[in-house]
């Protein structure tokens, strides 16, 4: 069974498998962003459940490549593999690695899941459920490097420096004025890490560490 309406895959179109506590706050985080996704699962009651969450929900068998084919795994980089059965998992992990798909997160239940997980194609692996799910999203959806939240409403995340502070001091490109967040460090390639005062100069290719409300945050983070 699948529920798909006008299904148009992109190259930020995230593949979520399982719908389960895990990959629903995956997806549900996602959706937040904007970021196009496509659910998969093989529990028939969840498919239904979640049917008019998200736009594309697909009932199917993950490990199952000539499946993966139909749905147009040939056309998605970036893969969330959040099901609770191991042998699945490793199945649907070894599929979509074979497939072709650049980028696969996967959930693991043990470290050494985990360490097989990796040996067949995952490339980033994951111990935990909801709150690492809100993470991973904001990580796979591409606009930043990590990502953490308080309950609050504070978030702090690591994203590439947008074009707006490159080759200036933070005081002149106005980033926690027009902006709203706060860069507390920057990291660059083989440098130790940068405590930001007004006088950084940021340049292309620096990574930002930025802290702010989430939603100033997530949008900082969408800046290019």
């Amino acid at each position: 069974m699948g529920r798909s309406r006008d299904r148009k895959i992109s190259e930020e179109t995230v593949l979520v498998v399982g719908l389960g506590l895990f990959g629903s706050a995956v997806a549900r985080s996602l959706k937040g962003m904007d970021v196009p996704l496509i659910a998969v699962t093989d529990d028939h009651a969840r498919a239904v459940h979640y049917a008019d969450d998200f736009t594309h929900v697909i009932e199917m068998d993950s490990s199952d490549q000539a499946a993966l084919e139909q749905i147009g795994i040939a056309h998605i980089r970036k893969a969330v593999v959040a099901l609770s059965q191991v042998e699945l998992s490793i199945m649907t992990v070894l599929a979509l690695s074979e497939c072709g798909v650049k980028e696969i997160w996967a959930r693991a239940a043990t470290k050494a899941h985990g360490s097989i997980l990796e040996r067949i194609g995952a490339h980033h692996v994951i111990y935990s459920e909801a709150s690492t799910g809100r993470r991973v999203a904001h990580a796979v959806s591409g606009y930043m490097i990590d990502f953490f939240e308080f309950e609050d409403g504070f978030a702090m995340a690591r994203t590439r420096s947008p074009s707006m502070t490159w080759d200036k001091p933070l005081r002149d490109s106005l980033v926690r004025t027009e902006n709203d967040v706060t860069v507390v460090g920057v990291k660059r390639e083989k440098e130790a890490f940068i405590y930001a005062v007004p006088e950084t100069v940021i340049h292309s290719g620096d990574e930002l560490i930025v802290s702010g409300e989430t939603d100033q945050v997530e949008a900082f983070c969408r800046l290019r």
